[in-house]
C-alpha cells in the first residue's frame, strides 16, 4: 500500500476548502484488516504486526476489508515520545508483548483507504474523513481519528500551543482531494527548519562515525556533510547500519569549506531529521535518526 506524502511549507496556507490536522510525532503505519487477520504495514512496506500486538488486537474490531492510514505514537507524561515509539518498533516479538503493557501504543488515524472492501482512495478527503470518524468514534482508543478543523485561526492556535504535547506541526489537505498515494499531495508545516534528509553515508569508521553525508529533499541534491554527531547519535548510526547489513563502500563528497571528504556510503540510505537553514553555512545539524520500521 503506497502512502500519501507531504511537501514542507514555511507558512500556514489559508483559504476556502482546506483542512488542518495536527502532525503527530511517531511512525507511519497502515492498518489492513482482512477477513481473517490484521496486518500492520510500515511506510517502508515492511509488515511489522509483531512489534505492536496491542494495536493488532484492537484492529480486529474493524470490519473486514478496512485499510487505515495513520501514525503510531506512544504517550508519556502527557506528550508523545518519539524515542518510546522507536523502542517499541525495535522490540522482538517476545519483548513487544511486555512493552505493549508498559508502553501501550496509540494509533492516530488520519485516513480510511478502504472500507468493507470498497476502495475509497478516489473519493474526496471530506467524504473519507466523515467515514473515518463514523468508523472509529464508537470504538475509542487506542484507535482514534486525529483532530481536524477547517478554521485557519484554530489551526494557527494548534500550531502555537500543541508542541507542548509533542505535536510536530500541521498537515494541510484539500477537502476535495483524492488520496495522493505515493505522491507529495499534502502539505506539512513544522516548527523550526526541521527536515527529513536521506543519509547516504557517513565519515569516520564503522565503529565511530563522525558525521553524516546527507541529501536534503530540496535543492540540487548535492550531498552535504552534517555537523559532528553527538555520542548518542554516533552509537545509534553504528548500530542501525550494522543491523541493516548495508553495503559499505568508500567514496568522496565535496563538503562546503572542507574540500573532498572521504566517506562510507550506505545502501539503502537511512533517514534523519536535520535542522538546516542555509545551503552554505552552517552545516546541517542532525537531530535524530528516523529508523524505518
Amino acid at each position: 500500500m503506497r502512502v500519501a506524502l507531504a511537501t514542507a511549507i514555511r507558512t500556514l496556507p489559508r483559504g476556502a476548502g482546506l483542512a488542518y490536522e495536527p502532525k503527530f510525532d511517531g511512525h507511519r503505519l497502515v492498518v489492513l484488516r482482512s477477513e481473517t487477520e490484521v496486518a500492520l504495514q510500515a511506510r517502508s512496506g515492511r509488515i511489522v504486526t509483531s512489534a505492536f500486538p496491542d494495536l493488532a488486537a484492537a484492529a480486529r474490531q474493524l470490519p473486514a476489508g478496512t485499510v487505515l492510514d495513520g501514525e503510531v505514537v506512544v504517550w508519556h507524561e502527557g506528550r508523545t515520545d518519539f524515542a518510546l515509539v522507536q523502542r517499541r518498533a525495535a522490540a522482538t516479538a517476545a519483548r513487544a508483548a511486555v512493552l505493549a503493557q508498559s508502553l501501550p501504543a496509540s494509533y492516530a488515524a488520519f485516513d480510511v483507504l478502504e472500507l468493507a472492501g470498497l476502495d475509497l482512495r478516489g473519493r474526496p478527503y471530506e467524504r473519507r474523513r466523515a467515514l473515518l470518524v463514523d468508523l472509529l468514534l464508537p470504538l475509542g482508543p487506542p484507535l482514534q481519528p486525529v483532530p481536524m478543523t477547517t478554521d485557519p485561526e484554530l489551526a494557527a492556535t494548534w500550531y502555537e500551543t500543541l508542541p507542548a504535547s509533542g505535536i510536530e506541526g500541521l498537515v494541510v489537505k484539500r477537502l476535495d482531494q483524492t488520496y495522493p498515494a505515493g505522491r507529495r499531495g499534502w502539505q506539512k508545516l513544522r516548527h523550526t527548519d526541521v527536515r527529513d534528509a536521506a543519509v547516504v553515508g557517513y565519515t569516520g569508521t564503522p565503529r565511530r562515525p563522525l558525521a553524516l553525508v546527507l541529501v536534503l529533499p530540496v535543492g540540487d541534491e548535492t550531498p552535504l556533510v552534517s555537523s559532528p554527531l553527538t555520542a548518542a547519535l554516533r552509537a545509534e548510526v553504528a548500530e542501525v547500519a550494522s543491523s541493516r547489513a548495508v553495503t559499505v563502500a568508500t567514496a568522496t563528497v565535496t563538503a562546503i569549506g572542507l574540500g573532498e571528504v572521504p566517506f562510507r556510503s550506505l545502501d539503502p540510505p537511512l533517514t534523519a531529521e536535520v535542522r538546516h537553514t542555509s545551503a552554505r553555512h552552517p552545516p546541517p545539524e542532525v537531530l535524530r535518526l528516523r529508523t524505518e520500521l
